[in-house]
């Protein structure tokens, strides 16, 4: 499947429907993928097999919620009599390491919803993201010869029929799939993934198991923050059972290329799949390389501006979300590679954040709200977006979090202050059934992912000018159609940079603050966290201007 010989200067033709590398092993015409036509009836299919998962039942679904509850059963005991009577960072690390190896023992689903949280830093507590890291190497690769069975019986050929080459050695293995570097019989260099042949069975099983039992963990967590065990394991099975279809994450990673080149975001690339061999378990696609994403040192010495990397990096996220309402939703090292001319590669289309029209534009409303410093836009933006119950009253929830109240700087406040100012703020979360959406839940990890790696690409740009680019990008390039979408117009409304400085605990004096900076003031706020031993006075505050979040920490009974 060569394409045709064409001069270097000219892109390639489907370059004109989506971001793809100027060196294609094919063309994507979306009208010639078969596997394309019935894309939304997968889709919805998809979605309308969770609330089966998910159903309440009398009796427990079979032997594995034995097995489940057995294993995490004694991951609490051994807590209770070891580690709960502890400081609190050492209680939740003693419970978050016995929960690490319950998971690992409870095999493959386990694993990955491991794997999910350890990515969720910011959102989940950091003993429990430090613990669940270590999972990310515990999946081994499945036998080759089972690698085999499942590519000949998805694509209905011998192996020898397609790949000329093929190595049996998986160049990266997780809990759902495996990929393997191959050359095809037309001389492409590819890269194969390749569903484990059990997953999707095991998967069901385990989710139906885990709906069981989750209710009776509630309250008995503590680290279970917003994130309560119910509301957790539907989140979990909204993104997983979308990864047990290979189909879908082709149409992703098409739907992202178009995105990318509708709003002419050429600083990242999307692999090209195969136009054939995409099948439910099998998924043949473009070989793209470039540096790891830690490599920073080895961008910059090759000429790289990182800044520049770490930027669009975000404008990708934020334009997808914001403005069409899909976004990739999985942001990590593995998953970007930054080739030697800047440009991203952006990997792994399993876990893709889809918004709703009412959701997009509540999401937007959210973002625009804190450019404007309107508190109650905000709350009714989370309210809308499922963050908190339908018949939320605002006014209450304001009132409550004190996010009317003058910011405090976290650094200023004894470790004792800090802790329960975050525990009050969350007690009051959780009374109004707070919880956290899988859409926002995944755009926060991946701003958080983004933010994390900023003192390395951009360690010395100031963060209220970048704020302010970012805030000036929109308004111009999106100015109108935001006007439309929720009567703000962000042309006429500067960015308001009083309520950032506030929202970081600063006062109006502080012009400037680098992102070194501010990592060096959040690394202080973890250790006067860490330093806390017991609560010994109780503080009513609010969320705003606390510079944490809130949703890592469980109130204690």
């Amino acid at each position: 499947m060569h394409t045709p010989e064409r001069p270097s200067n000219i892109p390639p033709i489907d370059r004109a429907f989506g971001a793809f590398s100027n060196a294609p092993p094919w063309l994507i015409e979306p009208e010639k993928l078969e596997w394309l036509h019935s894309i939304d009836v997968v889709r919805e299919a998809t979605k309308q097999e969770i609330p089966e998962l998910l159903k309440k039942r009398l009796l427990p679904p079979g032997l594995r919620v034995a097995t489940t509850f057995y294993h995490l059963g004694k991951a609490l005991a051994a807590w209770k009599l070891f580690d709960q009577g502890r400081s609190s960072h050492r209680s939740r690390s003693g419970l978050a390491r016995r929960l690490r190896m319950a998971f690992e023992t409870l095999g493959p689903t386990y694993i990955k919803l491991g794997q999910i949280i350890s990515s969720g830093e910011g959102i989940f507590p950091s003993e429990l993201v430090d613990q669940f890291k270590l999972l990310r190497d515990q999946v081994s690769p499945e036998p080759f010869n089972l690698v085999r069975e499942t590519i000949e019986s998805e694509l209905g050929k011998d192996l020898e029929s397609i790949f000329s080459e093929f190595d049996s050695t998986a160049i990266a293995a997780a809990s759902i799939a495996q990929v393997h570097r191959a050359r095809l019989r037309t001389g492409e260099e590819v890269v194969v993934k390749v569903q484990r042949s059990t997953i999707g069975h095991v998967v069901r099983k385990d989710l139906a198991a885990l709906s069981w039992f989750a209710p009776a963990l509630v309250g008995r967590i503590p680290v279970a923050s917003l994130a309560n065990p119910p509301s957790l394991v539907q989140l979990f099975a909204e993104t997983i059972s979308e990864e047990l279809d290979f189909r879908l994450e082709a149409a992703n990673m098409l739907d992202i290329a178009r995105i990318l080149m509708e709003t002419n975001q050429t600083s990242l690339v999307v692999p090209r799949p195969h136009p054939k061999y995409v099948t439910q378990k099998v998924l043949v696609m473009e070989k793209l390389s470039g540096f790891a994403w830690d490599d920073v040192a080895e961008m910059r010495n090759a000429g790289i501006d990182t800044s520049a990397v770490i930027r669009a990096s975000m404008i990708t996220l934020m334009e997808g979300a914001l403005m069409f309402g899909i976004f990739h939703g999985d942001f990590h090292g593995g998953n970007l590679l930054v080739q030697p001319d800047g440009i991203v590669a952006l990997l792994d289309y399993g876990i893709t954040g889809r918004l709703s029209e009412p959701k997009r534009l509540a999401f937007l409303r959210l973002l625009m709200g804190a450019t404007i410093n309107d508190v109650r836009i905000q709350v009714a933006a989370l309210r809308d977006l499922g963050a908190l119950p339908p018949d939320t009253d605002i006014e209450e929830v304001i009132e409550e979090l004190g996010l009317e109240g003058p910011p405090i700087d976290p650094t200023k406040l004894t470790p004792e202050q800090l802790t329960a100012q975050v525990r009050e703020v969350t007690k009051a979360l959780l009374g109004y059934g707070a919880k956290m959406p899988k859409e926002l839940m995944l755009f926060i990890k991946n701003m958080i992912f983004l933010d994390s790696s900023m003192p390395k690409y951009a360690p010395d740009v100031d963060i209220f000018a970048e704020i302010t680019y970012l805030a000036a990008y929109f308004a111009s390039k999106h100015g109108e159609q935001i006007t439309t979408d929720v009567g703000i117009d962000p042309r006429q409304v500067p960015v308001d940079l009083q309520s950032v400085r506030g929202s970081l605990g600063l006062d109006g004096s502080v012009e400037r603050m680098t992102y070194r900076e501010l990592h060096e003031r959040r690394d202080l706020i973890r250790k006067r966290m860490l330093a806390r031993q017991r609560p010994k006075k109780r503080i009513l505050s609010g969320l705003k201007g606390s510079g944490t979040h809130p949703e890592n920490f469980q109130a204690r009974p």
